[in-house]
């Protein structure tokens, strides 16, 4: 098999397993960079895949499934924001909860659904999807997966706003943001909505869009993924794009290399990313964009 083939191969396999990790990577790094350490991503993906699976049966329509899921998965950024920031209650004992709860009532509520799922073809981009070796892999896929990069755009120009910039000093520095007007825990509820949005639809492709099916727990630690990703990509958002990226391809080629004809341990693949995660803090320290009131409550002055 020529070195062409076999990247194609890798590609094609990297790739559907990136897409939701960078759809719930993108809304983690705004939660985060607004000061919140949102644990419940895990359980915004987890609902979007049944809610999703669920709106797309009922309906026959992929569309509505993914709109469905994305607001079933708002839902839990809702609650999240609400117990965390109105009520003030431990912001990473609400996330984890909110994950058992979600897993628990997407486990119960499948035993008396029945879910028939439409199918999702690709939708192939003329010329581009011709292109050796990358055009197929990644131009030649389902709809959804080319939001990834309007996400992208998105948060690049939002960032360049007032409340993109509203939004970073509420998790560098609250008490001064609070000071100067910014209602700091709306900024961040507002920050956790839009990753409930984006985890959501990483959720939905999942199970609408990839698997075609929902099966309990599906989301199989994305979520925690995605956190990792962020805290390797320095905070940043061409880092936790990166940082997904890799992810993916470790993942991929777990499934890659045996159809190439490399034998290699599929669990070193899936832990060198959490190693490099760990090295980078070691190593990099305080050079990286963290935000300096990340995962501390906040209780206004007035």
């Amino acid at each position: 098999m020529s070195i062409g083939m076999d990247a194609q191969t890798i590609l094609a396999a990297s790739v559907p397993l990136t897409v939701p990790l960078l759809f719930a990577g993108l809304g983690e790094y705004v939660a985060q960079r607004a000061g919140t350490f949102n644990l419940s991503v895990e359980g915004m993906m987890l609902s979007g895949a049944f809610f999703g699976a669920w709106g797309a049966s009922a309906s026959g329509s992929p569309l509505v499934g993914l709109l469905t899921g994305a607001a079933a998965a708002m839902v839990v950024a809702l609650v999240h924001g609400n117990l965390s920031h109105r009520m003030q209650l431990n912001t990473y004992v609400v996330g984890l909860s909110l994950n058992v709860l979600v897993l628990g009532l997407t486990s119960y509520l499948l035993t008396s659904a029945t879910l028939t799922l439409p199918n999702v073809s690709g939708t192939r981009i003329p010329l581009l999807a011709d292109i050796p070796v990358i055009g197929e892999p990644f131009f030649d896929q389902p709809w959804v997966v080319y939001l990834v990069p309007v996400v992208v755009l998105l948060i690049w120009a939002v960032r360049r706003t007032r409340v993109g910039l509203e939004l970073r000093a509420c998790g560098d520095d609250p008490t001064a943001s609070d000071l100067t007007g910014i209602k700091v825990n709306a900024r961040r509820r507002q920050a956790l909505l839009w990753c409930g949005f984006c985890a959501g639809i990483g959720g939905v492709y999942l199970s609408v869009f990839q698997a075609s099916s929902f099966t309990s727990g599906m989301t199989a630690g994305r979520g925690y993924i995605v956190i990792a990703a962020v805290i390797f990509g320095g905070w940043m958002l061409r880092g936790t794009i990166g940082a997904c990226a890799l992810f993916g391809v470790a993942q991929g080629l777990q499934l890659a290399l045996p159809a190439i004809g490399f034998s290699f341990s599929p669990q070193l693949l899936t832990a060198v990313p959490y190693l490099l995660a760990i090295v980078s803090l070691v190593v990099l320290g305080n050079r990286l964009h963290r935000p300096m009131a990340l995962g501390q409550p906040f209780a206004p002055s007035r």
